[in-house]
C-alpha cells in the first residue's frame, strides 16, 4: 500500500459519519455490556452531533465563513488570463457512458465554471488536472466533456499525473509562476489550493464554484436532516483535516508542501 493510499483511507476514517458511527458502536457495545452510563457517554452524544450536521441550518453555519471567503470569478475586474486551471475532483468510471456521465458533481461544477470562463478568454488556455482509477483520470474525462461541449482541442492542456493538489501545485509550477492564472476549484477547496500553489510561487486570481448555498432553501426544509447537508460538512471537515496535515509536515520540513 502506498503512503498516498494510506493517507486517503485515514481521512476517510476521520470524516464525520465513519467517526460518528464508530462512536456510536462504541456506545452501543458498552450497553451490551451493560455499562449504561459508558455506554451513553459515547452513544448520546454521538447520535445528536449525527442529528445537528444533517439540518442545512446548523451545517450552513458551520460552513459559511469558508464558503463565503472568496467571491465567484468576475471578468470585468480581470483584462486578461493565460490559463484556467480546473483542478480534479470525484469520477465514476464507466467506459460505457459518455465522458460528462463519468465525472462526479464536484468535477462537473469545476469544469463548467472552467468553460465558463473561458468563453470570456478566448486567447486562454483551459487546463484540466487530476489523476483517477479503473482506467480513467479525471483530466481525460474532462478534456473529454469540454471538446464535446465545443471547446477547441488546442485551446486545452491536461495534467492527468497529479494525485492531489500539491502534486498538481507542484507539477504546474514550471508553466504558471509568472502567469495569469485562474483557480476553479469547490469553495471548500479554495483556502487550502491557494496555499498551495502560493508556496510553489504561483499567484492564482479565485474562482471558486460548487458551492452548498443551504440557507438558501425554504426556511422549514432547512430544520429537516439533508443528505446534502451531511455532504456538505463533510467536504468542509476533509479540508479542515487537510489544512491540519500541511502545517504538521511544514513543521517537520518547511519546504515538503
Amino acid at each position: 500500500m502506498s503512503s498516498f493510499e494510506l493517507k486517503k483511507i485515514l481521512g476517510n476514517l476521520l470524516m464525520p459519519l465513519p467517526l460518528l458511527f464508530a462512536l456510536v458502536l462504541i456506545g452501543l457495545f458498552l450497553l451490551v455490556l451493560k455499562q449504561r452510563k459508558s455506554g451513553l457517554v459515547f452513544f448520546v452524544p454521538s447520535m445528536l452531533t449525527l442529528l445537528l450536521i444533517s439540518l442545512p441550518i446548523v451545517t450552513q453555519a458551520l460552513i459559511n465563513s469558508t464558503e463565503n471567503k472568496y467571491k465567484p470569478f468576475n471578468a470585468e475586474h480581470h483584462t486578461k488570463l493565460n490559463y484556467i486551471l480546473v483542478l480534479g475532483c470525484q469520477i465514476k468510471p464507466n467506459k460505457y457512458r459518455p465522458a460528462n456521465a463519468q465525472l462526479g458533481a464536484c468535477s462537473l461544477a469545476r469544469l463548467v465554471e472552467g468553460l465558463r470562463i473561458a468563453r470570456k478568454y478566448p486567447y486562454a488556455k483551459l487546463i484540466v488536472s487530476g489523476y483517477g482509477y479503473g482506467g480513467a483520470t479525471s483530466s481525460a474525462l474532462m478534456k473529454k466533456t469540454a471538446l464535446s461541449l465545443g471547446l477547441h482541442n488546442t485551446r486545452v492542456l491536461t495534467n492527468p499525473k497529479a494525485k492531489d493538489t500539491s502534486q498538481e501545485a507542484k507539477l504546474l509550477a514550471y508553466k504558471l509562476v509568472d502567469a495569469k492564472v485562474a483557480l476553479v476549484t469547490s469553495a471548500a477547496h479554495m483556502s487550502r489550493s491557494i496555499d498551495l500553489f502560493n508556496q510553489q510561487g504561483i499567484d492564482v486570481i479565485p474562482a471558486p464554484t460548487d458551492f452548498y448555498a443551504l440557507n438558501q432553501q425554504p426556511l422549514w426544509l432547512q430544520f429537516i436532516p439533508s443528505p446534502e447537508a451531511f455532504l456538505a460538512v463533510t467536504a468542509h471537515q476533509h479540508e479542515l483535516i487537510g489544512s491540519l496535515w500541511i502545517k504538521l509536515l511544514r513543521l517537520y520540513d518547511p519546504e515538503s508542501i
